[in-house]
């Protein structure tokens, strides 16, 4: 069965296909993107669409795709097409068989020439009524087809990031179930208490993200009595020194000074409003970032380990 997304994706290149190949009606198209845009929640969108095919109210709303769409023909009056597409192309065609039938007499006779001048007339304003009703047409037909096109882009992007996550996710479960021990157990934990989004929750998750590093220390550099100097300081191993243990496993399998500068970095700053966190005000957007970086930056370190 497949995603929605997946069915997103489906309709928005049928629709692109329909516009781009002229191989279906504008009414057809115009109700296809209808369903693209409750799809995707996009409620202007619609209101546009509805529009086009109902005819166009003289709100805010109506008035700014009178505009976008070229059918004001005296915007201070407020004098305009103001009807749906499906008439916009009917009228279109009235006007072409019209001008069609219009022809210019073959006669020089002077009671001819008024006449003449009339009929030059009639064709002219014809040929302009139709050029500028196939504008209007021609603008909507555009603004459906750049919204298809972005909500194609927009999903496809989506769809891209959600599958490469969802692989990288898949390889640092794997990392640290085995080299970690029980902190994948606590991740759910997180979730659940973050999901609720009250201050207490916010909390006892971020205790929790600490105590993940914490634990994460443990398992991949267990706490001693000795120290390790890098770039000429001595760092302690004990057990409350944790970053400094976590920065000693980083320098060890990492070669890269850019990569071990930017990965301490990260570090520090995270754990510090992690802690920190527990006591002040993080909001639900903020304790979700955090828990997420935490996630991600422990599962990069677990990357560098060397066999």
């Amino acid at each position: 069965m497949e995603s929605k997304t997946e069915h997103i994706l489906k309709l928005a290149t049928e629709i692109m296909d329909d516009i781009e190949l002229s191989r279906n009606e504008a009414q057809s198209i115009l109700l296809k993107t209808t369903r693209l845009a409750r799809y995707v929640d996009d409620s202007e969108t619609r209101a546009f669409l509805k529009f086009e095919m109902q005819g166009y109210s003289n709100s805010e709303l109506g008035k700014k795709y009178m505009t976008l769409t070229g059918r004001w023909t005296d915007k201070e009056k407020e004098l305009g097409y103001w009807y749906p597409l499906s008439q916009v192309e009917a009228k279109i065609e009235v006007e072409n068989t019209k001008l069609a039938q219009l022809r210019i007499p073959d006669t020089s006779a002077d009671t001819a020439r008024i006449i003449v001048r009339d009929i030059r007339t009639n064709i002219s304003e014809t040929a302009i009524r139709i050029a500028k009703l196939g504008g209007v047409k021609s603008r909507v037909i555009s603004l459906v087809h750049g919204f298809v096109t972005n909500v194609y882009y927009e999903r496809t992007f989506d769809n891209l990031a959600e599958g490469i996550f969802e692989s990288y996710k898949k390889d640092i479960d794997l990392l640290i179930a085995e080299n970690s021990g029980d902190i994948i157990e606590q991740i759910p934990s997180v979730v659940a208490r973050l999901s609720e989004s009250d201050s207490e929750s916010i909390s006892q998750a971020l205790t929790t993200c600490r105590r993940i590093i914490d634990s994460f220390a443990n398992h991949i550099f267990p706490p001693s009595d000795e120290t390790f100097n890098i770039g000429g300081n001595d760092l302690s191993l004990k057990e409350n020194n944790v970053l400094n243990r976590i920065n000693v496993f980083i320098h060890q399998n990492c070669e890269s000074t850019n990569r071990r500068k930017k990965l301490k970095q990260n570090l520090t700053n995270l754990y510090s409003r992690v802690s920190s966190g527990v006591h002040s005000d993080v909001d639900y957007k903020e304790a979700k970032n955090l828990f997420l970086n935490v996630y991600l930056l422990l599962g990069e370190i677990l990357t560098l380990k060397k066999n």
